[in-house]
């Protein structure tokens, strides 16, 4: 006997048997039973989908000799014939090389003839969106008003070609396509009644490929068998397919997440061996990020349609969802910039890379390795005490601070590479550890006794000096004088909002606060705000350093955004109350109250209840008190202005008027 391809051998025999497609089994199966009878029906859906396996076993169930019904016996001859595709009463057509109206006029004038052995005339015309336009007009009237002895069953993979009319005469039943998890179930439960051995990966790949299409996963199967000579094993079906290794995409994503460049390009390197369609391995990052998405979201959601879901939650684990996102944004500009690139791996590395030198304002900074490229020693001249002249870059700037006041050193928002030589960080380091240098040799010690004309030597001498004034017991953020660069969570970014500039910037800035609890330092185009350390004992707290401690605790993103909207209320010796107002309630879910409660318990090292109360705010938020500091350095400087006696003289000459809109503090 010859052989017989799976797709036809497992062609299913009953309703019992088809997989997927329930929704449409389920109409079917209820009109067959209840004898609610309809006299066209159109099914549509992709290929392989079973559309013509449907509609032949409707027919069999029509002409069963047991009678009409949704499980027909498959041994009567109406059953046997109809399975082997002689029985005369089934009529199939191809429409796709009938199409002129002269093949449908002679099909409809065979209607009126009674059926020869069946009970019903079914027509199954299949691809009928082929057929012509005179073709479908020569159908309607049929269509809509057959014979009781006749059924029409219509299947195509494009109904957007149908006519209106047509489509208005048919009940309409849309096939989806099968999700890998019921293709792979379907090709163990086949092999193993054949009794081929296979490995479970190599049935994934095999589904992937099929694109949701039964009958293409079958013909797959089918091949891969005659590749592996009776075996299906994983390294032959990738070789078949000419897919890369999944696993690559994982290697990248894994490199990415602790920051290792070496690692991140030699995956490259592997990837490059298989020849890929780089575009493809762009879709397959985009794709997996999705999931790692969703996975942080809700990781009940997580399915394993991919065979990877172990991978996808542990990569959640590892990754912030801050960074997913960048990554998912990146990737999804890179793929679109791609036609554009010279080679397409140097695209493909270039988007790599800039997933690896970028990051959300205000997140963590990443695991990076700092053995390549050791920095060389700062050299530094005590000619004057008074005037110290110091070799570096924004790097020494920080270690100067570091070296003289004791403080941390945080860099609230540079470039990657800035952030590979800052000693410490403050969301990493406690406020009272001092930080150790990697890769750098500590500036010689130098005289104190006024540290105010301490000079920085910029990288590029065309950059003037700025001298660092020495705040002990501080704690040191850096951000950007740059407006673009601003973020409204970062501390001390009010002088930055304010568009400061560093030709108009003073060296020295004072806030306006009474507790003179923070200076700001412009150093290099940076401008440093120091602020006073918080106690970092619960029992020293008080309702006032809320302001500052909510920017101490390590906290970033959306997360310190609710914290500065939160006001403390009270404290005690081991708990502490914040209120929200309502229009937090949405946001403030207990995902992020965790994360706030355990900022404490990390700041004050030891265990705090934490409690979060709907109610009204008695006291002034973080985000109040840079407000307020703001708006009164804007009236303040207004009101400088006003009484500079230049100005006044300029008014009076001229007889001009300030434009208030344009006055930014510069003190």
């Amino acid at each position: 006997m010859s052989y017989q391809v799976l797709a036809r051998k497992w062609r299913p025999a009953k309703f019992q048997e088809m997989v997927g497609q329930e929704h449409v089994l389920k109409a079917l199966v209820n009109a067959l039973d209840d004898d609610r009878l309809h006299h066209a029906y159109l099914f549509t859906g992709t290929r392989g989908v079973g559309k013509t396996s449907i509609a032949r076993l409707f027919a069999k169930s029509l002409n069963c000799e047991t009678g009409v019904s949704s499980t027909p016996c498959g041994q009567c001859s109406a059953c046997r014939e109809i399975a082997e595709g002689r029985f005369v009463d089934l009529i199939e057509v191809d429409a796709a090389s009938r199409t002129k109206v002269e093949d449908t006029r002679e099909l409809m004038e065979n209607v009126q003839y009674a059926p020869t052995h069946g009970r019903y005339k079914v027509y199954l015309i299949d691809e009928v969106h082929m057929l012509s336009t005179h073709s479908f007009n020569a159908l309607l009237k049929t269509l809509e008003e057959p014979p009781p002895h006749v059924k029409f069953l219509l299947a195509t993979t494009d109904p957007q070609k149908l006519p209106i009319t047509i489509l208005s005469r048919c009940l309409q039943f849309n096939l989806k396509n099968l999700i890998p998890e019921r293709i792979v179930d379907h090709l163990s439960h086949v092999l193993n009644a054949e009794n081929i051995s296979y490995e479970e990966p190599a049935l994934w790949l095999l589904a992937r490929s099929a694109d949701g299409s039964m009958r293409d996963a079958m013909s797959l199967t089918d091949q891969a068998i005659a590749f592996g000579a009776g075996v299906i094993n994983e390294p032959d079906v990738r070789a078949m397919l000419g897919t890369i290794d999944q696993r690559l995409v994982y290697e990248m994503l894994y490199a990415l997440a602790s920051g290792d460049a070496k690692a991140l390009l030699s995956a490259v390197s592997d990837l490059s061996r298989f020849s890929p369609d780089y575009n493809t391995v762009l879709g397959d990052l985009i794709s997996v990020l999705h999931r790692i998405a969703i996975a942080q979201t809700l990781p009940e959601a997580v399915d394993n349609s991919m065979g990877d879901k172990a991978q996808v939650t542990e990569l959640s684990s590892v990754l912030t969802a801050e960074d997913v996102q960048l990554y998912y944004q990146v990737a999804l500009m890179g793929r679109k910039d791609l036609p554009f690139v010279p080679d397409p791996r140097e695209g493909l590395e270039m988007v790599l890379l800039r997933m690896l030198a970028f990051r959300p304002a205000g997140a963590k900074p990443r695991a990076v390795n700092l053995q390549s490229a050791p920095m060389e020693p700062k050299a530094v001249s005590t000619e004057d005490s008074n005037s110290v002249q110091v070799a570096s870059n924004q790097e020494t700037a920080h270690q100067i601070i570091a070296a003289e006041t004791g403080a941390d050193v945080v860099p609230a928002m540079s470039n990657p590479p800035e952030e590979q030589n800052v000693s410490a960080v403050a969301s990493e380091v406690s406020p009272a550890k001092k930080p150790e240098s990697q890769g750098m040799e500590e500036p010689p010690p130098w005289d104190t006794d006024d540290v105010n004309h301490i000079q920085v030597e910029p990288t590029h001498p065309e950059q003037p000096p700025s001298p660092i004034q020495q705040y002990p017991d501080a704690e040191v953020y850096e951000t950007d004088f740059s407006e673009s660069a601003y973020q409204p969570s970062n501390v001390g970014s009010e002088a930055t909002q304010e568009n400061l500039t560093s030709a108009s910037k003073p060296a020295i800035q004072q806030a306006e606060d009474s507790q003179k609890t923070s200076r700001e330092v412009a150093v290099n185009g940076k401008i440093y705000v120091a602020i006073e350390s918080c106690p970092n004992e619960l029992a020293q707290i008080q309702l006032e350093h809320w302001a500052h401690l909510s920017r101490s605790i390590g906290l970033s993103g959306m997360t310190e955004s609710l914290a500065t909207h939160l006001s403390l209320e009270a404290v005690n010796s081991d708990s502490m109350v914040f209120h929200y107002e309502s229009a937090q309630a949405a946001m403030l879910n207990e995902t992020q109250q965790q994360r706030i409660s355990d900022a404490l318990n990390d700041y004050f090292q030891t265990p705090v209840k934490v409690e979060f109360l709907l109610g009204k705010q008695q006291q002034e938020t973080p985000a109040q008190y840079m407000a307020r500091k703001r708006e009164e350095r804007q009236a303040l400087a207004i009101e400088t202005i006003r009484n500079d006696a230049h100005v006044q003289s300029l008014q009076t000459i001229f007889d001009a008027q300030i434009e208030l809109s344009s006055v930014t503090p510069i003190d």
